[in-house]
């Protein structure tokens, strides 16, 4: 007679964090699994990266996309913020810094998804009162103990009043999205799809128009009254792909966020070659700089 299986025969079941904690709607944009502090504003994060996904695979399916990454150390951030020094939900992010680098040949996807570790640092930690205002915070992300990328994280953190008043009573519901241009050609950009393209030509060399479909489920996962910066990143990493041959691909990235992009006034991308293998990338609107960012490229 065969014995009833043992939970200890089960293999061990893993689920994702609650998708609140990462700002997220869908559970499948959810990437942290777990979380446990290690020391005195120390963390260790467990992730899952799915071998297919909508935007971060490549589209044969070989290769995590580096912004993969970024949006984990985000998420890992953001969950760190709420769960451990007790954030209040409703209260906004502003991103200030995100600089992020990739290792060369770690994100090949393998037979199962990849399910890294990340290790969170948490420094300058600002108080207003006894919630933190804004942190500074440095990832090591690994793969079965090998190094795939490190990164430095600057925000603040805004109350729900605040945010209102600073957003002058702007609202998903209330804001008019501009017109939605036609974008390049998917190929130009290492797109599989035209609605993953994020920029249209624009007068000038090296000058394209911001595309912004809010109706697109991974940059706007759930309603925004802005552009969010996952979607500024993607347009760097477009002209960085423009700007260099299909024999380089962007693996690091040190953007700076100025301002919020507003979704009623169009956003400009320029790009111009930096040191050696970089690309600069200035995004402005009207006569502000909305963010900048150093993307660097590797050969293949």
């Amino acid at each position: 007679m065969t014995r009833p299986r043992q939970l200890a025969d089960a293999p061990s079941l893993t689920t994702t964090v609650p998708r609140q904690l990462v700002h997220r709607a869908a559970l499948s944009e959810t990437l942290l699994t777990g979380w446990r502090r290690t020391g005195d504003d120390r963390f260790s994060l467990s992730a899952q990266w799915p071998r297919a996904h909508g935007l971060h695979v490549s589209s044969d399916w070989s290769a995590y996309d580096p912004l993969l990454v970024v949006e984990t150390v985000r998420q890992a951030g953001t969950l760190i913020t709420h769960a451990e020094y007790d954030v209040p939900l409703d209260h906004q992010f502003v991103m200030r810094e995100f600089h992020v680098t990739t290792r060369q040949g770690a994100l090949a996807v393998d037979p199962l998804p990849a399910e890294p570790e990340v290790e969170l640092v948490f420094t300058e930690v600002q108080y207003r009162g006894r919630r933190p205002a804004g942190a500074r915070y440095t990832a090591q992300v690994r793969r079965e103990g090998k190094p795939v990328a490190t990164a430095d994280v600057a925000f603040t953190v805004v109350g729900g009043p605040v945010y209102r008043r600073l957003r002058g009573g702007r609202t998903p519901e209330s804001v008019n999205v501009t017109p939605l241009p036609d974008g390049l050609a998917p190929a130009a950009v290492d797109r599989a799809l035209p609605t993953d393209v994020v920029l249209a030509p624009a007068d000038g060399t090296d000058r394209w128009q911001l595309r912004v479909d809010t109706a697109h489920p991974v940059f706007f996962d759930h309603p925004l009254d802005h552009i969010p910066g996952m979607l500024l990143l993607e347009a760097a990493r477009q002209a960085a792909r423009l700007l260099r041959t299909d024999e380089q691909t962007p693996v690091a990235y040190h953007a700076l966020f100025h301002r919020y992009a507003e979704l009623d006034e169009p956003v400009w991308i320029e790009a111009k070659g930096g040191h050696g293998t970089d690309v600069q990338v200035l995004g402005t609107q009207g006569e502000s700089t909305v963010f900048e960012c150093l993307v660097g490229t590797a050969a293949r």
